[in-house]
């Protein structure tokens, strides 16, 4: 994709993965617009970035979506670029009570959140030159893990949505890339320092070197052997790869 003289608008701006993102597009000199539910927190960034603006968005909340695409779209006719960024990660018990609140939260957040997002904007983008629809899944979209079972198969609903999306949209001006991070560093969970988790500035290094390109999946390398479909062995690498975070388990507060 074109990584300048874009207008982009991306969810989840003020923390993380997005944040980052939002930070990096716009030191390249890009037009970016962030949103989240909190205007304190869009505030700060947004003065710490001068010339970024913002928008306040509860993504679980379909007027709300509404609502800010036609502000965005009738401050900035020119956006071309929509990162569906925003996401929680809440830990559940797959195998035991469900705590309905938090999944049906989960679920507006991770799943309807962009694909109403999407939809928003979707009739404005097919026609923008260059336009962009960029879909933010995880590595554990090919790879679930137990103690997130519920997130891990949110994100593999996006990426298999992402598919769609694109075949959708092939005859019109819109490329739809998804980007699979792994663990990265960032206060999603915990932010701990833990050497297993990807240093967020080398996260976002080597996916905008992969955004540069006419990739699809702006998937960092240490997710590709994941991304690469098990087949047969499906079943030994989810296992495996549990069972490794049972015997070393991941951080938290």
């Amino acid at each position: 994709m074109k990584l300048t003289q874009n207008t982009i608008f991306i969810t989840g701006g003020t923390s993380g993965i997005g944040r980052a993102m939002a930070e990096k597009f716009h030191q390249l000199g890009n037009q970016v617009i962030i949103s989240g539910r909190r205007e304190a927190l869009l505030k700060a960034v947004t003065t710490a970035n001068p010339g970024m603006d913002y928008v306040v968005l509860d993504v679980t909340r379909a007027d709300s979506i509404q609502a800010a695409a036609q502000d965005v779209l009738q401050r900035y006719p020119a956006l071309n670029v929509v990162i569906n960024n925003a996401g929680i990660m809440p830990f559940d018990h797959a195998d035991a009570g469900l705590d309905d609140e938090q999944a049906v939260t989960l679920l507006n957040t991770n799943i309807l959140g962009p694909v109403r997002v999407s939809a928003a904007f979707i009739t404005h983008l097919k026609q923008q030159p260059d336009a962009v629809l960029i879909n933010n899944s995880s590595v554990l979209a090919f790879l679930p893990l137990a103690s997130n079972a519920l997130y891990s198969a949110t994100k593999a609903a996006i990426h298999s949505y992402t598919l769609s999306q694109r075949f959708l949209l092939r005859d019109t001006p819109v490329k739809v890339i998804e980007i699979a991070p792994p663990w990265v560093d960032t206060d999603l969970i915990y932010k701990s320092g833990d050497p297993r988790a990807m240093p967020l500035d080398d996260f976002i290094r080597e996916t905008f070197d992969k955004l540069a390109t006419d990739t699809l999946e702006a998937i960092v390398d240490r997710v590709l052997p994941i991304r690469d479909n098990p087949g047969m062995n499906e079943h030994t690498l989810v296992n495996q790869f549990n069972q490794s975070v049972a015997d070393n388990p991941i951080p938290v507060q």
